[in-house]
């Protein structure tokens, strides 16, 4: 059985991408100035990768959460109404620990850091989603232990992450009684400020209840407005680097202590814990948020727009891919997924500046060229495809002449 067809988050999609479209035309018409293309592109390039990665790998979790059930399970449920009210509160329970726990210890919020990575906050934030995070089920055991059916997890799972969606504005005030009872747009704008008033609170998916019962609770202050984006910047329109920068500090510092014990305690001690010697040798600088400035990089209006153009072109073939996966061949999927992913990176690293990135962009479009002359792929993607290299070929020129490298060490 094919478990992704049991999840409405494909088909809630294309009323993400309308939300947004009308949150954009608020953001003008009120001048609130929420939006920054590169930011934006960022979250849903990282958005893009994660959906596309999660249904590379889905079968993995979910089986092994099937498995759970024929070896724990002290019951069996029926497929009951009750029973699915049940399950979608006692899947946001378990969502909410598995949430805190990835607050709370070093390699869960290495996975989950890159949710949180956006210096701003509108309804492309939610799209950031990690494309890591392999132990989550875990967390959901109890339900197997009662019995709860796979298909009845997966639905239940789905609709609370369709929640979520909605909260990630700042366009929604607060909503009075509604405050207390569910998770709403105030008070997930604090779970993902940085503020200290602020830090780790709000874990809630669906119900802030268990928030204000486990006491991680914050309401949302006239007087400290959130700051949005992590201690430790990101400072990088790469969606490979948001992915796996906190593990690649958590290797650095397994691998520069000199404590035995700390080089495998580091994983699993409580988030932002570093080694004494580590600590001392490689200290890492104290975020100042009087000081804080959002990581912004200059841009021509040629590179801009065909960054843009671009990151649509990519959106369109995920899209497609999305839609089209289970029809295609083995050797396609893999092929158009290295092709998002290589095409991101390129995209993140132009936004950047890097000195590699227009070479990158001429690669990529001359790839595309070549899978549609060596490979007899479908309708559909050649169409896109052509579409989408004959006009980058022109825009890249026009790009080329406009793009002006600066040092690594400036970004």
């Amino acid at each position: 059985m094919r478990y992704e067809l049991m999840s409405y988050v494909l088909f809630a999609i294309p009323f993400f991408f309308l939300l947004i479209g009308l949150e954009l035309v608020l953001d003008k018409v009120r001048n609130t100035q929420y939006y920054r293309l590169n930011d934006a592109v960022n979250s849903l390039t990282i958005g893009v990768i994660s959906r596309m990665n999660q249904i590379a790998r889905s079968v993995i979790p979910i089986s092994m959460y099937a498995l759970s059930i024929d070896y724990i399970s002290l019951t069996t449920l029926p497929d009951a109404p009750w029973v699915w009210v049940m399950a979608f509160v006692l899947y946001d329970f378990c969502y909410y620990w598995n949430h805190r726990m990835g607050h709370e210890i070093n390699v869960l919020w290495a996975a989950h850091v890159v949710h949180h990575s956006s210096e701003e906050y509108n309804l492309t934030t939610a799209l950031r989603q990690t494309s890591g995070g392999f132990v989550g089920w875990i967390f959901y055991l109890p339900m197997a232990l009662i019995g709860v059916p796979v298909t009845i997890l997966i639905t239940v799972g789905s609709l609370n992450l369709i929640y979520q969606f909605w909260v990630h504005t700042r366009h929604v005030p607060k909503l009075g009684w509604f405050e207390w009872i569910f998770v709403t747009p105030s008070n997930h704008r604090v779970h993902h400020a940085q503020n200290q008033v602020y830090i780790d609170r709000n874990y809630g998916g669906v119900f802030i209840l268990w928030d204000r019962l486990f006491g991680t609770f914050q309401e949302e202050l006239e007087n400290e407005p959130p700051i949005y984006g992590i201690r430790k910047a990101l400072h990088s329109w790469n969606p490979l680097w948001a992915n796996v920068h906190v593990y690649v500090q958590l290797a650095k510092d397994s691998f520069h202590t000199r404590n035995w014990k700390n080089k495998i305690a580091i994983w699993f001690r409580p988030t932002g814990w570093r080694p004494a010697d580590v600590e001392q040798q490689y200290p890492l600088p104290r975020a100042d948020l009087t000081q804080f400035k959002k990581f912004d990089i200059n841009l021509p209006v040629p590179i801009k727009f065909y960054a843009a153009v671009q990151h649509i072109l990519t959106l369109i073939i995920a899209v497609l891919f999305l839609i089209n996966y289970q029809n295609m061949p083995e050797l396609e999927k893999w092929l158009v997924l290295g092709f998002v992913i290589f095409s991101s990176f390129s995209i993140g690293g132009l936004m950047e500046k890097r000195h590699y990135s227009l070479a990158l962009e001429w690669i990529k479009n001359i790839l595309a060229c070549a899978a549609l002359a060596l490979y007899d792929l479908p309708n559909w993607f050649e169409w896109v495809i052509g579409s989408a290299t004959v006009l980058s070929f022109y825009l890249l020129w026009v790009a080329t002449r406009e793009h002006q490298p600066i040092s690594e060490s400036a970004v």
